[in-house]
């Protein structure tokens, strides 16, 4: 069976990959950053780490832990939304957002490149596209997932020599914490599509942008 390791299990997108990815027979390899509190990503006998992923010492902690394993999937889902301009909350959505990712891409390269289907998507926003917007706001979070699909982008070009896929996908306006019960879409129906998005990729696409409906994306 192919496996796949989600980051930000612990409720929402993430949550719902976990339950998608198990029911359709693959092997779940999940982090959170408090396990002992994620009592849903538990019940779902997914493999279930600890992970903070703004801590690169945790990030080198769970590379640890999965040694030499192969991965086919690699989904860096984690992810938060600051409110407003405060410096310290700005800070900490670019470790989260932008650069907890790319150190847990670089980390898990070889794990990934040992793998059948060599891939690694991140789950980005179409907020972070300075093509697309056209509203304005949201500095904070605009400008880490801006960084991200820049960061994302660049590995991409490094990896393909190893015959690593990497994408970074916009998940939609998803009812979750995050996004709010007045969102477009439940989690369910996005990660259907970004599983269908996952499932298509190919090398010749690496290092695109796309939505949970396949549709490309603006930088």
């Amino acid at each position: 069976m192919p496996n796949v390791l989600i980051t930000g299990a612990g409720r929402g997108i993430g949550l719902e990959f976990v339950r998608q990815y198990a029911a359709d027979g693959w092997d779940v390899i999940a982090s959170a950053r408090r396990p002992q509190e994620a009592d849903a990503l538990l019940a779902t006998g997914a493999e279930v780490f600890a992970l903070d992923a703004a801590d690169p010492q945790s990030i080198a902690a769970l590379a640890e832990q999965i040694g030499s394993r192969a991965i086919d999937v690699l989904i860096a889902n984690a992810g938060i939304y600051p409110q407003g301009l405060d410096v310290e909350g700005w800070l900490q959505a670019f470790a989260t957002n932008s650069i907890g990712p790319t150190l847990l891409a670089n980390a898990l390269r070889a794990n990934v490149a040992a793998s059948s289907q060599r891939k690694m998507v991140a789950i980005s926003s179409r907020m972070g596209s300075i093509a697309d917007n056209s509203s304005g706001g949201a500095i904070a979070y605009r400008s880490s997932k801006a960084a991200l699909n820049a960061a994302w982008h660049s590995l991409a070009l490094e990896l393909r020599k190893e015959g690593i896929c990497m994408a970074v996908l916009h998940p939609g306006w998803v009812q979750t914490d995050m996004g709010g019960a007045g969102a477009m879409i439940d989690a369910q129906t996005s990660v259907s599509g970004l599983r269908q998005v996952i499932a298509g990729l190919s090398i010749e696409q690496t290092g695109r942008f796309f939505n949970y409906d396949g549709q490309e994306l603006p930088w």
